[in-house]
């Protein structure tokens, strides 16, 4: 039977050192929390991703028929033209018109990240950084009944806006509204493969399947484990957790919307992390009432209370300054700001994926159609890590120019400092260029 919602975990940080020590040490543990990287899904995708490593697409067909009781021939793992056409007409003419409008949006905004080559030119010398895309990159999304078209959009809209070549597809059973997805983002090549051996298959490459620079894209705790094994052999976008939302509320906020917007990400897995950050205990007693009332009639209502019963908290502080520290302390992938005068908090909440301003901005929005991608870090990745966005399928190459007169100018401390370093080979390959003799030479 399923266990009934009935309150938050309370973590309450309103005692000052020495006295609550077990919440502290409570909230402390909900900040260490980690994406998993060990155990038997990243035991199996090792083994899963040598297999293919070694045994190209008869292992990806062999995995398949193990995993998902599908047969699959070795060499026709692509989606053809007319099989994508028919899928596309299947999709309803409003669903086809969201995806369209979330593609726009999601277009207009990484448009403007696009980067400019930048160095300097001094006398002799020239030094530039020149942005290049990359030239092919791999889009993971899940398939069957847990169809993310819009993860579709926030990967691949942003890969051909920096530039990049071909675009590539890999789902399991993709769903119609994927695959419009992807002719609406301009994805070049579908492949009906999922799980780790599609990850293994995209980095090293097959008979069929041409070896990709970067993987990006959501999957389950195997494909996560099986992008952590083959970085090295191409990029990966990050090593992703379950997905978590941090809620800062005061007493003017709605608990209806807080416990809407803490549900938002509970449905999402009972793993998901739904955090209440208030300085009012009636909200959060309030938020509880709330979440009971909207929980009776949420479809994914079990998932839901799951992850809010052994993921969630609302998080008791003293005050605004205690709520931002606690926030930058757990580095949340979604932070909503419902609370008075929210502009004034922005700029010191340095440690999170994506802000959500006021009560109008829901974190849903960021799912689908406020434009910056939904792709985040997760499991406190935050701290360093960013947003999907352009500059993840962009490469840099260095571009270095020196005339004799440059590097003459630099000679004496470049010798130095090669000698410095034990490296007789690099101070003579300078000294070969401009001593005396060998100016006279003319060989500078």
């Amino acid at each position: 039977m399923l266990a009934q919602f009935v309150a938050l975990p309370r973590i309450d940080l309103t005692l000052p050192p020495p006295g609550g020590a077990a919440d502290r040490e409570a909230w402390r543990a909900r900040c260490g929390r980690s994406a998993g990287l060990s155990g038997p899904a990243d035991i199996a995708a090792r083994e899963i991703v040598e297999a293919v490593r070694l045994g190209g697409d008869q292992a990806v067909a062999e995995f398949t028929r193990r995993f998902e009781q599908r047969e699959l021939q070795p060499g026709r793992f692509e989606l053809d033209a007319p099989t994508r056409a028919a899928a596309c007409a299947r999709v309803d003419p409003s669903v086809r018109r969201a995806l369209e409008l979330a593609a726009t949006r999601i277009a207009a905004f990484h448009r403007t990240q696009l980067p400019r080559e930048s160095g300097v030119t001094d006398a002799g010398s020239s030094v530039r950084s020149r942005p290049t895309p990359l030239r092919r990159v791999a889009v993971y999304a899940p398939g069957g009944t847990a169809a993310y078209p819009s993860s579709v959009l926030m990967t691949a809209v942003v890969a051909k806006i920096a530039g990049v070549e071909e675009v590539c597809l890999f789902t399991p059973r993709p769903a119609d509204v994927v695959v419009l997805a992807a002719e609406i983002a301009g994805v070049d090549r579908i492949y009906c493969i999922g799980g780790a051996q599609a990850i293994a298959a995209a980095a090293f490459g097959t008979a069929s399947i041409p070896r990709v620079d970067k993987i990006v894209g959501p999957g389950n705790a195997y494909v996560t484990a099986a992008k952590r094994h083959v970085f090295g052999a191409c990029d990966v976008d990050g090593i992703a957790g379950p997905s978590e939302i941090l809620v800062i509320a005061d007493a003017s906020a709605s608990p209806q919307l807080v416990a809407a917007d803490l549900i938002s990400q509970a449905e999402h897995d009972e793993l998901a992390c739904a955090v209440l950050v208030t300085d009012a205990p009636a909200l959060a007693l309030a938020v509880d009432a709330a979440l009971c009332e909207q929980l009776a009639d949420l479809p994914r209502r079990a998932t839901a209370s799951t992850s809010l019963r052994q993921h969630g908290a609302a998080v008791l502080v003293r005050d605004r300054a205690q709520m931002i520290e606690v926030a930058n302390e757990y580095a949340p992938e979604h932070l909503e700001l419902l609370v008075h005068d929210p502009d004034a908090l922005v700029d010191r909440l340095r440690t999170c994926g994506a802000i959500f301003v006021g009560p109008h901005t829901p974190e849903a929005a960021g799912d689908y159609t406020a434009g910056p991608s939904h792709v985040l870090p997760t499991a406190g990745a935050a701290r360093f890590g960013s947003p999907l966005g352009v500059w993840d399928f962009i490469k840099y190459t260095s571009v270095l120019r020196l005339d004799a007169g440059g590097l003459q100018a630099q000679a004496e401390a470049i010798i130095a400092l090669a000698r410095a370093e034990g490296l007789e080979g690099h101070a003579r390959a300078v000294e070969r260029r401009t001593t005396a003799d060998a100016l006279l030479r003319g060989t500078s």
